[in-house]
């Protein structure tokens, strides 16, 4: 009886530990908590920006009417963020409608005396750098109407927040209630430019066209607002040292911690 009665408690144990053996190898099933970890954390992740600039397929480079035609040259990004690419490709088709128009040119008028004019209209968009989960990328723009002394160009910088997907205007990085303090910084950094130019602290404005540059903010203003065409866009930075306690810490760059001065 005692051998047989072992012989039942040796029987159950190996059935009892080779059940164990096989939930133990068996994968887990995917309803469960730890499978959908590697998920969340993919869904978390920040992606690192691959971007390369690609010419745009016009149904015309070149639109015509009476008096002369305009000549189309677009290039935009190409990067692994599709919304980010359908960002631009809407902001320049509603920028330059004509040149994706399916409309027929009309004819230019050749009579005699008559001097078609040539206009020249061209885009480009490109990617500047990402910081964690800003990024950057530049909208430049110049366009030339025929007889006109000088062509007119710009950049427009656009700053996205990878995780929102989203536009960054100024006030979404500026802490609440900031704007003078940043305007006060932005003087007191450039004073010897602003003075020269005779530009008083009273009548500069903040742009709202900024880039995150070596040293810090740049803030970025259209020909002939604080200076001549001959010296371009103007160019003021708010230095980052300047910029903690102004701007959002998630819209900053990891920085070293300085001794009070």
């Amino acid at each position: 009886m005692k051998s047989t009665a072992l012989k039942s408690w040796l029987i159950t144990s190996s059935l009892l530990l080779s059940a164990v053996a096989l939930s133990a190898c068996q994968p887990k099933g995917e309803g469960t908590a730890d499978s959908a970890k590697p998920q969340q954390v993919q869904e978390n992740t920040i992606v690192a920006i691959q971007a390369k600039v690609v010419p745009v397929k016009l149904t015309k480079s070149e639109a015509c009417d009476a008096e002369g035609c305009m000549q189309y040259d677009i290039q935009t990004i190409q990067s692994n963020l599709k919304w980010i690419d359908d960002y631009f490709i809407n902001r320049i088709q509603k920028a330059d409608p004509i040149a994706f128009s399916t409309a027929p040119n009309e004819k230019i008028n050749t009579a005699e005396g008559a001097v078609p004019n040539l206009s020249q209209s061209s885009t480009y968009v490109r990617f500047v750098d990402q910081n964690y989960n800003r990024a950057t990328f530049a909208l430049q723009s110049y366009s030339y109407s025929a007889g006109a002394a000088h062509g007119m160009h710009h950049q427009e910088f656009v700053n996205f927040d990878l995780k929102s997907k989203k536009r960054l205007a100024l006030q979404d990085v500026l802490v609440k209630g900031a704007e003078q303090s940043v305007l006060d910084a932005v003087y007191d950094a450039n004073i010897i430019w602003l003075e020269e130019h005779k530009i008083e602290r009273s009548k500069l404005n903040l742009s709202d066209n900024f880039y995150y540059g070596a040293n810090g903010i740049v803030f970025v203003y259209p020909l002939y607002e604080l200076a001549s065409y001959a010296e371009g866009m103007s160019e003021l930075t708010l230095p980052y040292v300047a910029a903690q306690k102004l701007i959002k810490a998630e819209y900053l760059p990891s920085l070293p911690s300085y001794p009070n001065s």
